[in-house]
């Protein structure tokens, strides 16, 4: 049985604040668990009275609930049946760019659906490390856990002062981002290591931190002249600039 104070601390890891000082956060859904229960120790895993699944990991309290408490714990439209609350990783160490590598950095992404299908593209793409401004959306948060369809286990977020980061970092690695109006990713020279800064869903990448990239990329339009439409949104530019990186820097 869940009970009452359960229920409610449960839901109050919707919130930010309730995040950062219990050092949990919430994830929904049997997939999901199972996948990010291989990277993070569990508090208390929540499942339905009638499930026999087995679930691997460091879980240091199971419970068994009905569909109704299920549903009142669950931030979620249509809860998914299995709830875990899980510990944050704490102190996640910044790589130091000796190696080849691609890395993102995320200037002010507010929507949390396309963080968490930023973070889905990192992990695919091969890329560990995403640095994230303090004004972009908590990669820990339900929505955005939801998204990332496990992939938050793989991809280590770093929370940074974003400009001066890249002015710290620059020395050691090439920055690019993605504008309108910058170079066509389709013929610029792209490295094998650097770091790819994309911008807001509404305003791109703010002038303090575009101060500290000197490369400056555009996802042409083909629209040859016609009516299109004004930018494409931040994840699929995301997608598409990952995959020509990788395209041209790794052997098929």
């Amino acid at each position: 049985m869940l009970s009452a104070s359960q229920i409610k601390f449960i839901r109050s890891l919707a919130q930010k604040k309730e995040r950062d000082a219990s050092g949990l956060f919430v994830a929904e859904g049997s997939k999901s668990v199972r996948e990010l229960l291989q990277y993070f120790d569990c508090q208390l895993l929540i499942l339905p009275k009638e499930d026999t699944e087995k679930y691997e990991g460091r879980i240091d309290e199971t419970v068994y609930a009905s569909p109704k408490e299920i549903e009142r714990a669950s931030s979620q439209k249509t809860p998914q049946g299995v709830i875990a609350v899980l510990k944050k990783p704490q102190n996640n160490k910044l790589p130091d760019f000796s190696e080849n590598n691609l890395y993102l950095a995320l200037d002010g992404i507010q929507n949390p659906g396309n963080l968490g299908t930023i973070i889905r593209l990192a992990d695919w793409f091969g890329i560990r490390h995403i640095f994230c401004s303090a004004d972009t959306a908590d990669a820990f948060g339900p929505k955005t856990v939801q998204a990332t369809m496990g992939a938050l286990g793989r991809v280590m977020i770093h929370a940074v002062d974003l400009p001066e980061f890249l002015r710290d970092n620059q020395p050691k690695i090439p920055v690019y981002g993605a504008f309108l109006g910058g170079d066509s990713i389709y013929s610029a020279s792209l490295p094998d290591n650097a770091i790819i800064v994309m911008g807001n869903e509404g305003n791109g990448i703010s002038d303090k931190v575009a101060e500290h990239i000197n490369n400056r990329l555009e996802i042409p339009s083909f629209a040859n002249g016609g009516e299109t439409s004004e930018s494409l949104n931040v994840a699929v530019a995301t997608a598409i600039v990952c995959s020509e990186f990788r395209r041209r820097t790794l052997p098929l």
